[in-house]
């Protein structure tokens, strides 16, 4: 097998180029001295296609993704210009993308007045977003995942209301609404945590829902989970908990999951050194599974989500992916990114945003163009694709498609 390889000391864009014009390869791996090795990819499997992918297609892409070595990016969002950012960066880096909502998410998508009575706003706007992904994501030319972010307990009458959307729907068109969603129980003691997620997960097999399900606490605040004080030892999963969940889960008959366990992963962005992840608690885990149950699903029969991915290092997100890592969310760097882009739009057209009419050019010349809101929006959905490009490279996700 032939391999090439590529010096981190280019720029960035150009190893987009170059991964762009070897077409049928990826990046394999990275050593300490940036040097990165090309191997040809395996081929997309047949069902997956462009558009929102569930049910057996799901797991094919996942498959894909473990064997190829790449994750996929993970991305809340609450608008359609967030969802643009998404779909663009997947179409122009050639990967997939999984667009994610958040309950709070999907209330401001419904819209912050809206009655929220028994979550209904939170279901509604959660809804409304899959259904414009749906409608849109085929022209981007690139596989789509739909999911949910965090539901604790308290948030189950949510986690209902999405459940009951995705029977109507699939009993319309033979597939759920969304692809996925998450249970994070991950507070509770563990045999309520994977008695709970095998109980939905039960009731999502019926309709080709996957469960992502979280061991452990992911630290930090993020939309409305505040895990700031939480006791460090959560943060570490140990092996012995995941081979209890595989063990509960895998007897759902039809049953798709995936688990966030904890190492030490954090909401958020901190300063250097404030964050220790311990990436090899995934790698001991596949190991210990493989020890209870046998090779038969090869040596990484797992599949790992990161959670906390903003602000990690990308030695440690290559190795997370070496252990079977297939999802990695990111949300504090594309929500800093779209910002980004509204404030330099601000700043770079500051003198024509100070009323409707006049500007240097004259004192009765209109501004309309400048302070149209689709400016500064696309400002920021293109800052936002950009970021995701970056996290795309990150994660192996480009051209894999």
């Amino acid at each position: 097998m032939q391999l090439f390889e590529v010096s981190e000391s280019a720029p960035r864009e150009r190893a987009f180029a170059s991964q762009r014009a070897l077409g049928d390869c990826r990046v394999l791996s990275e050593d300490r001295a940036g040097r990165r090795r090309w191997q040809p990819r395996l081929g997309m499997p047949e069902s997956v296609k462009p558009g929102v992918v569930t049910g057996k297609a799901l797991m094919d892409l996942l498959e894909y993704a473990k064997a190829n070595k790449f994750a996929i990016p993970a991305v809340n969002c609450v608008s359609s210009c967030s969802i643009n950012s998404c779909l663009e960066a997947a179409k122009k880096h050639g990967g997939p993308m999984i667009v994610q909502f958040s309950r709070g998410g999907g209330q401001f998508l419904a819209g912050k007045t809206a009655d929220n009575t028994d979550d209904a706003a939170a279901i509604a706007g959660c809804v409304a977003g899959a259904l414009h992904v749906r409608q849109v994501a085929e022209l981007y030319g690139v596989p789509v995942i739909l999911h949910t972010d965090h539901c604790q307990r308290s948030w189950l009458p949510w986690f209902d209301g999405l459940l009951e959307a995705n029977e109507k729907y699939y009993a319309q068109h033979g597939e759920p609404l969304f692809s996925s969603h998450m249970l994070d129980l991950s507070e509770e003691p563990l045999e309520e945590n994977i008695a709970t997620c095998k109980e939905y997960l039960d009731r999502m097999a019926k309709v080709d829902l996957l469960l992502e399900m979280e061991l452990g606490v992911t630290g930090g605040e993020e939309d409305g989970v505040d895990n700031t004080g939480i006791d460090n030892s959560l943060l570490y999963t140990q092996p012995e908990e995941v081979y209890a969940v595989y063990e509960e889960l895998s007897k759902v008959e039809g049953g798709m999951f995936t688990i966030a366990a904890a190492f030490g992963n954090v909401h958020g962005v901190y300063a250097p050194g404030n964050v220790k992840l311990t990436p090899e608690i995934l790698h001991n885990s596949q190991k210990y599974l493989v020890e209870k149950i046998g090779d038969k699903y090869g040596d990484k029969p797992l599949f790992f989500v990161f959670h906390g991915g903003s602000g990690s290092s990308r030695e440690d997100i290559r190795y997370a992916i070496e252990a079977g890592t297939i999802k990695m969310n990111i949300d504090t760097d594309t929500q800093w990114a779209f910002w980004d882009g509204i404030r330099e739009y601000e700043a770079a057209n500051r003198d024509y945003l100070q009323g409707q009419i006049g500007n240097p050019d004259g004192e009765d010349k209109p501004n309309k163009k400048y302070y149209d809101p689709r400016m500064p929006l696309r400002s920021a959905e293109e800052k936002m694709a950009e970021r995701l490009g970056e996290a795309m490279d990150d994660l192996n996700c480009i051209n894999v498609v």
